[in-house]
């Protein structure tokens, strides 16, 4: 990650460190990391997926709501912080590459540089309580 700024390298930072899910994606929205509570929850180990663009990602663990109908990517907290710089939160549901279906809450943020500069954004999930 050392190409990526200094706020993003902290979060990352701070991921590691976490024992809840944590997705980070740089301004593009291409997902350039996430920690290993996430590997479990979602299925697969960061290795094996490397970076993702939003366009893989927001599709790849099956966004789906209650009824089990797709969630397009637009409403996924991720991607509507990555369009507007500003949090989102949504429970819905996930199926995860092992073939798990996982009701997940999800809370998203932008990283916004010390020159109030857009640096890209992350998500912090967890399984929801039925």
């Amino acid at each position: 990650m050392s190409a990526h700024a200094i706020e993003v390298i902290l979060n990352r930072q701070l991921a590691d460190c976490l024992s809840i899910p944590v997705f980070i994606t740089d301004t593009k929205g291409n997902l350039i990391f996430y920690n290993e509570p996430a590997e479990e929850l979602l299925g697969t180990r960061f290795e094996e997926t490397g970076s993702m663009p939003v366009e893989k990602w927001s599709t790849i663990f099956t966004p789906m709501d209650e009824s089990s109908n797709v969630i397009p990517p637009a409403e996924l907290p991720l991607v509507k912080t990555l369009e507007d710089c500003y949090p989102y939160h949504k429970t819905f549901w996930i199926l995860s590459l092992k073939g798990n279906k996982e009701k997940i809450s999800v809370t998203s943020y932008p990283i916004i540089g010390r020159e109030n500069k857009f640096l890209g954004a992350v998500a912090i999930f967890w399984k929801a309580k039925d």
